[in-house]
């Protein structure tokens, strides 16, 4: 068995679509393929030395082309919600999609957007750090609404010691838009486990975008302390949810809770650097979960939309909070922001490169039995 196997997973579009297997030292594996760069599974050793599909996916290519919410995919151009489809750039007025079921936004980059493309395979085998897959996707200009063509590459590396790193670069030929991220659905006991409420989580945040009732940031960013966003220290995602709607409340309604967490959380020293984002535990699997990025955010989401009649990987039923997503990002609706203090930019420059990087760390400790 080779570092990286690939084989043919089916056709799009008239185009071969491939799926990538990297196989750890330890045992780990993760799936790839080049539709729409996504992360289709990944096996981790537990506590007890069992692998454990921690990744919430489908079996076939088929399923994948279909409506689903974003499973382990590349989402881009822009990540996360533009308010009302709408932004304008160097005196131009920009009009995109309205694909959001919770509002009239427009996100995840349309319902064209990279996670419904043909990614062009580029490279595969192992490498320094351990068995990698490269590909990478050219989104021509006027693509979904977005000025400019965009180069985009994507890099998925397994390290030996159980790291899966994730590398998005992409560069512009015009001033345009980008957001990207990963889009995985994370369940340390296993994709099939059910509910992750009882999932520990930290974020290395103290602050937070507080959203209006069809979730996006009003623009205020606000101290997470002595609220129900206060993962500064290890609890689980059930300790305070039922509290969400009663001190996020922008309008009487709420805004998007109580039915779980869909939020932006700002990352402490957003200088650039790789650094901690967020750690996750399971007493039950004993998996434990580290995050570190180099981008100034982190959507929070505990699979709110997530509904008992999405079956996934070997019958397996999705059902609400069965998952949850820690999608490295800049700010929601940054783009109509910018400009605003501590928001962070999303334009990007022909003379500018951009650099996503993430890094999901797996480790174990004893198990609760």
């Amino acid at each position: 068995m080779g570092a990286v196997e690939e084989t043919i997973w089916g056709t799009y579009r008239s185009r071969s679509v491939f799926r990538y297997t990297l196989n750890g030292a330890s045992g780990a594996a993760a799936h790839v393929t080049n539709y729409g760069a996504i992360l289709q599974s990944l096996n981790i050793p537990d506590a007890a030395g069992n692998l454990v599909d921690v990744v919430l996916g489908f079996d076939t290519l088929d399923e994948y082309s279909g409506d689903h919410p974003f499973f382990g995919a590349t989402v881009g151009r822009c990540a996360n919600r533009i308010a009302g489809g709408r932004f304008t750039l160097e005196g131009r007025d920009y009009h995109l999609a309205i694909n959001d079921g919770a509002g009239p936004n427009h996100i995840h980059g349309g319902p064209g957007g990279f996670d419904k493309q043909v990614w062009e395979p580029l490279d595969f085998g192992q490498g320094e750090e351990g068995p990698f897959v490269a590909m990478t996707y050219s989104s021509v200009d006027g693509e979904e609404g977005y000025p400019g063509t965009v180069e985009t590459t994507v890099t998925y590396t397994l390290t030996g010691d159980d790291e899966l790193r994730i590398s998005m670069e992409a560069r512009t030929d015009r001033t345009t838009v980008v957001n990207l991220t990963n889009h995985s659905y994370w369940n340390l006991d296993g994709h099939q486990a059910g509910p992750v409420l009882d999932h520990e989580v930290t974020l290395f945040a103290d602050a937070y975008t507080p959203v209006d009732r069809h979730l996006i940031p009003t623009g205020e960013i606000r101290p997470v302390a002595g609220t129900p966003f206060d993962f500064t220290e290890p609890k689980t995602i059930a300790a305070d949810m039922d509290a969400i709607s009663l001190s996020d409340s922008q309008e009487p309604e709420g805004t998007g809770g109580p039915g779980g967490y869909d939020h932006n959380f700002v990352l402490r020293d957003a200088d650039g650097q790789a650094r901690p984002a967020a750690q996750v535990a399971s007493r039950c699997s004993g998996l434990v979960m580290a995050v570190r990025t180099n981008q100034p955010g982190v959507q929070f989401y505990t699979g709110n939309n997530l509904t008992a009649v999405l079956t996934g990987k070997h019958g397996a039923v999705y059902g609400r909070h069965h998952g949850f997503c820690l999608e490295t990002q800049a700010f929601p609706d940054a783009i109509n922001r910018q400009g605003s203090p501590g928001w962070p930019p999303v334009i990007l420059h022909p003379d500018d490169e951009y650099r996503h990087e993430v890094c999901y760390a797996f480790s174990s400790t004893a198990r609760d039995r």
